[in-house]
């Protein structure tokens, strides 16, 4: 009995720790051109290789692109759609919205 009551436990924190991470925007995102950018917390790596903060929300992501990349000075939005995709926007007022998607392991 005490066992499978300690087997329980194990599963129910390894899928609730799964789970949670999927949960957030946290991760590699990778767009359909090829190009990828990384989230921890309030830390981004962009498409262009820069590590800079933003506005970090557990759904939602905001920077602005610093100089020296393509769309410097213009505002990126991001939110989580679901686990796999990230839509995002690009300057005050877009209307182009780009779907990403969580890269495949060994991708980023």
């Amino acid at each position: 009995m005490r066992t499978m009551l300690l087997a329980t436990i194990v599963v129910s924190a390894v899928f609730l720790a799964a789970t949670a991470r999927a949960d957030a925007i946290d991760g590699d995102w990778c767009s359909p051109a090829g190009k990828s950018f990384s989230i921890r917390g309030p830390q981004i790596d962009t498409p262009e290789g820069n590590r800079i903060e933003g506005l970090y929300d557990r759904h939602g992501f905001i920077y602005t692109v610093p100089d020296g990349e393509p769309d410097s000075g213009q505002q990126v939005r991001m939110v989580l759609v679901d686990d796999n995709t990230v839509r995002l926007t690009v300057g005050e007022g877009a209307t182009d919205v780009q779907t990403w998607r969580r890269c495949r392991p060994g991708i980023s």
